[in-house]
């Protein structure tokens, strides 16, 4: 006993550590025990993130609820009224305004939308796209290209070979008024249109949507679906149940070249053509009244089909470089979509037509270059264009030289063509590539993977390109897609519109191949905004290098070196409405249809209409009433009432002849065409 009470007093050292140890965690059990029994008795506890999130949730939740009972449970008049004491009063609608003038419906209406906004639908396909009978592709919610992206890319393109539907699956146009109405919920096309007119009388007897496949080439929507067929019936017996009134044709954007060929379809002895005879569009159209039409084509198409990309792209590739590309994260979004849009043969129809004739060549273009500035402007009122304020933009003249439609650097783009040594791709040797054995390239496979090293770095010694070298550049990047695009398409000028090759459906929808219809009392109107710096021109360099990756792409850190340049992130600028400039736009108008001219023999009227853009002025005034923009202006209430007005049976004289703030007429001059 007297040697453990001794040990006790004097521990060694080891042991008392350990001790201190032991003491130590019983203290810290202790501890716990007494927060736990504090929180048994409603002691506050520490959160875990678990718990944190889920309050989160519940309030964002909570949030939402009450706002949408809030928005369901407020008078109609609620946001009108928030609006207008923050705005001032509203304008009527043109409808509302032009119904109180005693206009009422007349002429009945035939809408033809342009590519992209029109609703496709699925009716088969393979497994992947179970569940998804008569469900919408395109349009709508696009809820199907986030749940299964690549099965959708699948069913969305096109046969490379034919150019229609690929083996097991039928993907068909939205019928009906709501194929256009609305691309995506809240994001309207046609619908505000259709509700003006309605104002006056109209309803869907006495109004046509002529819905079509917009990827497909023209002629083959026919081959395929009987499209054409269907809108010459159509406009038959919109004549013969309304009075034997003609109709108006409303076309927008490539609805406008669809509708051209149709015009020249309908009236060609069958079985290429309609059969109509050679006086139907003079029996059965009062007008067309064309909005934002690429006549002669959009430099948008070539950046499109060579490297996928357009402004917007080029932007946020230069935000977030390799994103798009990446191999790594899974994502090869371009090389998808260069699968997907080169397909559609309809896109080639907008490829710029009648060369450097009327695009301009190495030393000149029709256009002064345009510096863009803020301007203001202000007045929603339907006959204001252009006031004092509010925002927009204002292009004044600079020079640069558009007709290089593409130079391989912003050097090229402005060295004098005597100092361009340009080596002819032409003939060069394709090949020396080893993505034929990637499997990764094959499963998103371009025609870029057959054009090999060699290809690639004659492309870039060319070092620029212009409206006529473009077409053959595009031969020999993507020859497959060219072979089956040109049995449909031409980009030239006729040297005699009398020659009977003319007469082939592949000419059609080319306002510089052939005739208008022998119809004098027919009208023709060109509809477009202008003030929008709009793409026309690109520099580009090589991409970084990779077998697999599209070779090219825009050089966005290419710009004009000050505020306002019309050279920014790599492309150059001019007028437009931010897809289609203002020379392809409005020249057919101008001067190619202008008076009798070997491209219309008969004299039909014709008529430019601009739409001085002037974005809105808050965030209620939602896309604005005034704008310019490609798809916006069909919103714009200067625009929807000469739509209506023509409707109600007015005449561009009446509406009071053209409508121009652009230098269209002066840039048409410069163009020397034989006319």
């Amino acid at each position: 006993m007297a040697m453990l009470r001794r040990r006790k007093a004097s521990p060694p050292a080891d042991d008392h550590a350990s001790t201190s140890a032991v003491g130590s965690s019983i203290k810290e059990e202790v501890g716990e025990k007494k927060q736990a029994k504090a929180s048994k008795k409603g002691g506050k506890g520490r959160w875990s993130c678990l718990d944190n999130c889920c309050w989160l949730i519940g309030i964002i939740c909570s949030v939402w609820w009450l706002l949408l009972f809030s928005y369901k449970a407020m008078p109609a008049s609620l946001p009108q009224y928030v609006t207008e004491v923050i705005t001032g009063p509203l304008p009527d609608q043109p409808g509302v305004k032009l119904q109180k003038e005693g206009l009422r419906a007349k002429h009945p209406v035939v809408f033809v939308p342009g590519i992209v906004t029109g609703g496709l639908e699925l009716w088969e396909g393979h497994q992947c796209a179970d569940g998804l009978f008569r469900k919408r592709l395109w349009g709508g919610t696009f809820g199907e290209v986030y749940k299964r992206p690549l099965c959708w890319v699948e069913h969305m393109s096109l046969d490379n070979e034919t150019g229609l539907d690929p083996p097991g699956i039928r993907v068909r146009s939205v019928s009906g008024l709501v194929a256009a109405d609305y691309f995506a919920p809240g994001y309207f096309v046609w619908a505000v249109l259709i509700a003006n007119l309605a104002r006056i009388g109209y309803e869907e007897k006495t109004m046509y949507m002529a819905a079509y496949d917009w990827r497909m080439s023209f002629q083959n929507t026919e081959v395929r679906d009987q499209t054409l067929s269907r809108i010459k019936s159509n406009i038959e017996l919109l004549v013969s149940t309304n009075g034997g009134r003609k109709v108006v044709v409303i076309p927008h954007s490539m609805g406008v070249l669809y509708f051209l060929h149709f015009m020249k379809w309908v009236e060609a002895p069958a079985p290429m053509g309609g059969g109509g005879g050679p006086n139907w569009c003079a029996e059965h159209i009062k007008a067309v009244m064309n909005i934002g039409g690429p006549f002669l084509g959009v430099p948008k198409a070539v950046s499109s089909l060579f490297s996928a990309e357009a402004k917007d792209v080029a932007v946020a590739r230069a935000i977030a470089p390799g994103v798009l590309d990446s191999d790594f994260l899974g994502l090869q979004t371009l090389r998808h979509v260069m699968r997907l849009t080169r397909t559609w043969d309809s896109i080639m129809s907008m490829i710029p037509k009648g060369g450097d004739t009327i695009w301009g060549g190495l030393d000149w273009s029709p256009e002064e270059s345009y510096e863009c500035s803020p301007k203001k402007q202000k007045n929603n009122d339907s006959h204001a264009s252009s006031n004092d304020d509010g925002e927009m933009v204002e292009c004044q003249s600079q020079s640069v030289n558009y007709g290089r439609i593409i130079s391989f650097g912003k050097d090229i783009a402005e060295t004098p063509s005597a100092k361009i040594e340009q080596n002819d791709f032409r003939d060069a040797v394709k090949g020396n590539n080893v993505a034929h054995s990637n499997v990764s390239c094959r499963e998103i496979w371009t025609e870029y993977h057959e054009l090999g090293w060699a290809g690639i770095k004659a492309v870039a010694d060319y070092k620029v390109y212009t409206a006529s070298s473009l077409i053959d550049l595009l031969n020999f990047v993507a020859p497959k897609m060219m072979q089956r695009g040109c049995a449909h398409f031409s980009h030239g000028i006729a040297d005699d519109l009398d020659d009977p090759k003319y007469m082939h459906h592949k000419y059609w929808s080319n306002p510089l191949e052939t005739k208008l219809p022998n119809a004098p009392d027919m009208e023709i109107y060109s509809l477009y905004g202008v003030g929008i710096p709009t793409e026309r021109a690109y520099v580009y360099k090589l991409s970084p290098s990779a077998e697999c990756y599209i070779p090219f792409q825009i050089d966005s850190s290419a710009n004009g070196g000050h505020e306002g340049s019309s050279l920014q992130g790599g492309i150059y600028l001019a007028n437009g409405d931010e897809t289609v400039p203002v020379l392809s736009a409005g020249y057919m108008c101008a001067k190619g249809w202008r008076g009798k001219t070997r491209f219309n023999p008969s004299g039909i009227k014709t008529f430019i209409r601009e739409y001085d853009h002037a974005p809105p002025a808050n965030i209620l005034e939602g896309r604005g009433t005034q704008s310019g923009a490609h798809v916006d202006i069909m919103g714009n209430f200067a625009l929807i009432e000469d739509i209506i007005r023509v409707a109600a049976g007015a005449s561009g004289e009446e509406l009071g002849g053209d409508q121009v703030y652009s230098d269209i007429f002066k840039w048409s001059e410069k163009i020397n065409l034989h006319l």
